[in-house]
């Protein structure tokens, strides 16, 4: 009896390569007939200093744009960055209207074609930020030391307030403004020679301390809020440092134009004097040279 001949066993790179086939095909029919999923924003980030506030988020976007709406908790969803491709989107104008609130921001998902809120293809993908409150969550900035000045045993440093885009008709806000005695400033200073650091806080702008006279000081400052759980600090300012030699040249100057103008004085004194001197000795001459009167 005949046994019958077993069909031909399919060499796997055959299989393979349908299998490619196969999943090309179906993806150029999904593309086709605009049935490609639509991607969910995630890692949903606010990113906040002296109340400048952007909102980021993953991925980039492929087949589908975004649109970004915020909202306080008792308000409604309002627009921002309306069907964008990119993965961020500045909500500062809307935080800074009352940086007291607290905000939500949601990102929806939409296929690239689809103009509408919603459209064809159904309610699109959101997702939801964290809560945020621009009192309590905006960072502070590096802050800058606008003048310092060591005279003497007195150290004197001014701090400049940082302005912000938050605006009370139509002028723009400083920290120390909108935060008031909440901000204070930490001064980090330290001898030249020296790494040991001294502190002072100030609910002001302004610091003046006691430092030996004979040495130079580096220093820098840190805004700083008590009140706050969290984001506390700033970044420390970058680091400046006095120099005695300029001191010390200023010094001499006055004292040199001190003496040079008390010279002037004496020289002044002195050619009156000899001036009247010879102004009277002339005198006398003349009435001795005089001829007698006669009767």
């Amino acid at each position: 009896m005949a046994i019958p001949a077993r069909p031909p066993v399919p060499r796997p790179e055959t299989a393979v390569a349908r299998t490619l086939l196969l999943g090309w095909v179906f993806a150029q029919v999904a593309g086709a007939t605009g049935t490609t999923d639509t991607v969910a924003a995630y890692n949903l980030t606010w990113k906040s200093t002296n109340f400048k506030t952007i909102l980021e988020w993953q991925p980039k976007p492929i087949n589908h744009v975004y649109t970004v709406q915020i909202s306080t908790k008792s308000g409604d969803w309002k627009n921002k960055c309306f069907h964008i491709t990119d993965t961020e989107c500045d909500l500062t104008d809307e935080i800074v209207k009352d940086v007291n609130q607290t905000y939500l921001a949601r990102v929806l998902s939409y296929p690239a074609g689809d103009v509408g809120s919603a459209g064809s293809a159904g309610e699109p993908l959101f997702v939801n930020s964290p809560e945020f409150t621009p009192y309590l969550d905006t960072n502070l900035g590096q802050p800058t030391i606008k003048s310092f000045e060591q005279v003497w045993t007195k150290l004197n440093v001014t701090v400049q307030d940082a302005r912000t885009l938050v605006r009370i008709n139509d002028t723009f806000l400083s920290l120390r403004d909108i935060f008031g005695k909440d901000l204070i400033y930490t001064l980090y200073y330290w001898r030249a020679s020296s790494t040991g650091k001294k502190t002072a806080k100030t609910n002001t702008n302004a610091f003046s301390i006691d430092v030996d006279k004979e040495e130079n000081y580096c220093f820098n400052v840190q805004a700083v809020i008590p009140s706050r759980k969290a984001n506390q600090k700033s970044v420390e300012s970058t680091i400046e440092c006095t120099s005695r030699e300029k001191v010390d040249f200023r010094e001499m100057f006055f004292i040199i134009g001190a003496v040079v103008f008390v010279v002037i004085i004496l020289v002044i004194i002195l050619a009156v004097s000899l001036h009247k001197c010879r102004k009277a000795r002339v005198g006398q001459g003349w009435k001795e040279n005089s001829p007698l009167n006669v009767a």
